[in-house]
């Protein structure tokens, strides 16, 4: 096993960062890392902000759900699906290129990109022995955050990225089972054997948690998912998406 894949296997979310902000040139080589991920069609439909400013850290740790660790990190990375670039590249060749950007398509195209480009940069980090934590909750006041960081038309904030040296190490969270997500020429169907391949999941995480809180939880990872999913959340989305030049085809 090569150093790469042991850093990719000891992934874990951190919470708690040491008092210590990223030097330039460790945010520059993460940066750099993000812009190697494969992007489609060369089409390279992201923007990433680095927030340094504590005041607008502190605002964005409280629109997220007042999240202390994006208030308090080395450095907080904001990753933008970002098609404002293409649309100027339409005005510089003259070319409308309106429709295109409207389609859901090309909505999905850059937050695949973004996507992709995060997970690089994760993977940079890490290989430097610094911690990281994806922040979705930055949706939760989606427009608010947009205004804050003045962002154009055509770019939508995705998510945050924690990153920082950890206080402290932390227990892995573990996975689902690998039959469970990898699947051979086809999905597989047999529900009997999809249950049971959970059933096991829930005692793995039910013990997890159990061990953590020293006896506090012990949720089973369905019993979570069911709880979450039970009502539809941030249900603004999609008027945002579309007030920003998304999805109107």
């Amino acid at each position: 096993m090569n150093d790469v894949i042991e850093t990719i296997l000891n992934h874990r979310s951190i919470r708690s960062f040491v008092d210590e902000p990223l030097c330039s040139e460790q945010i520059k080589t993460i940066v750099r890392a993000a812009q190697m991920a494969s992007t489609s069609s060369y089409i390279q439909a992201y923007t990433i902000i680095g927030v340094k400013n504590k005041t607008t850290k502190a605002t964005l740790a409280e629109l997220a759900g007042n999240q202390p660790y994006v208030e308090k990190n080395g450095h907080f990375f904001l990753f933008c699906a970002d098609l404002h670039r293409h649309e100027v590249s339409g005005k510089i060749e003259n070319v409308n290129v309106s429709k295109s950007l409207e389609s859901t398509e090309k909505l999905l195209v850059s937050i695949v990109d973004a996507s992709l480009a995060a997970q690089n940069a994760t993977l940079a980090a890490e290989s430097m022995g610094l911690g990281i934590c994806y922040i979705g909750g930055i949706r939760n006041n989606i427009d608010k955050v947009a205004e804050l960081l003045k962002l154009p038309s055509y770019v939508i904030p995705l998510f945050g990225l924690a990153v920082g040296v950890p206080e402290k190490d932390t227990e892995q969270k573990p996975r689902l089972p690998f039959d469970n997500i990898y699947h051979e020429e086809e999905y597989l169907q047999d529900e009997t054997t999809y249950i049971n391949h959970l059933d096991e999941y829930n005692k793995t995480v039910s013990a997890y948690y159990e061990r953590r809180t020293k006896g506090k939880r012990s949720d089973r990872w369905t019993e979570q998912m069911a709880d979450m999913l039970k009502e539809a959340k941030r249900t603004h989305m999609k008027t945002f998406l579309q007030n920003k030049g998304f999805m109107r085809d």
